[in-house]
């Protein structure tokens, strides 16, 4: 374990590069640039709540910072995943050149996406001023819920990063996977509406848990009781453990299929 912390702390200047490359390539010849992570999830949160709340009539008290907190969480894990599963396929050729720790490029795409959830944490804070939401002490606590949905999408991203570099249909096919799983997320919808049984499966879903840990702490003035926060714990760990077992596995052979 000391030998991948020191050949980190070794390669963390490069990380920073990656980091600022992707942002920069992200928002290259663009006019309002890195202004855009602002500005994209406030517009997607005014036309969606103009048609969910008019269409369904949802009975939601601030269904735009409800819908906003949603797409915060949910953008955030569909980005960097997607993000992350092209990271070894795009730098093929510097793998190839010299010798960089691969999971590093997965890392700078989950960290660059991570700049963009705050910036769009930023938006959320604006939003709840304009609406004059309450913000409580329990905003202080934000930082838990972030963390976890940051560490899952690193162990996420790192097994669809592997599997990618073999098998490229996964690009395409994951693209399918996301929009079925936004379904199964309260994103746009309250808990409340669902059957018993879908409910189920939504809370099953464990990004559902950290989203209602995450509208908890910013909406509802409570703290993430100890069982959601260990069932968060647990399924980070499993996801990350999972990512770096077939991370390690496979990357000897990414040169190979890149």
């Amino acid at each position: 374990m000391s030998t991948y912390i020191q050949n980190f702390q070794k390669f963390r200047p490069l990380l920073s590069e990656l980091i600022a490359r992707d942002i920069k390539t992200k928002y290259r010849k663009s006019i309002l640039g890195v202004l855009w992570t602002i500005l994209n999830p406030l517009f997607m949160m005014i036309v969606l709540s103009v048609v969910f709340s008019n269409l369904f009539k949802f009975d939601i008290e601030y269904f735009p910072v409800y819908l906003l907190s949603g797409q915060l969480i949910f953008n955030f894990f569909s980005e960097s995943t997607t993000n992350a599963m092209s990271a070894i396929i795009a730098n093929g050729p510097l793998i190839k050149k010299i010798y960089v720790p691969k999971y590093m490029f997965v890392i700078s795409r989950i960290f660059s996406s991570s700049i963009n959830l705050l910036a769009s944490f930023t938006a959320l804070i604006f939003v709840m001023l304009a609406m004059r939401v309450d913000l409580h002490y329990t905003v202080l606590l934000v930082p838990i819920p972030l963390i976890f949905i940051i560490f899952f999408s690193l162990g996420i991203g790192l097994i669809l990063s592997a599997i990618a570099v073999k098998f490229r249909d996964i690009v395409h096919l994951y693209s399918v996977f996301v929009t079925a799983l936004m379904y199964l997320t309260p994103v746009i919808y309250p808990m409340s509406i669902l059957p018993e049984w879908l409910e189920k499966i939504v809370l099953i879903n464990p990004i559902t848990n950290i989203l209602i840990m995450f509208r908890d702490v910013m909406m509802n003035n409570t703290v993430p009781n100890i069982t959601s926060i260990v069932i968060a714990i647990v399924e980070t760990a499993i996801a990350l453990a999972c990512g770096l077992y077939v991370f390690y596995k496979s990357q000897d052979t990414f040169i190979l299929n890149i």
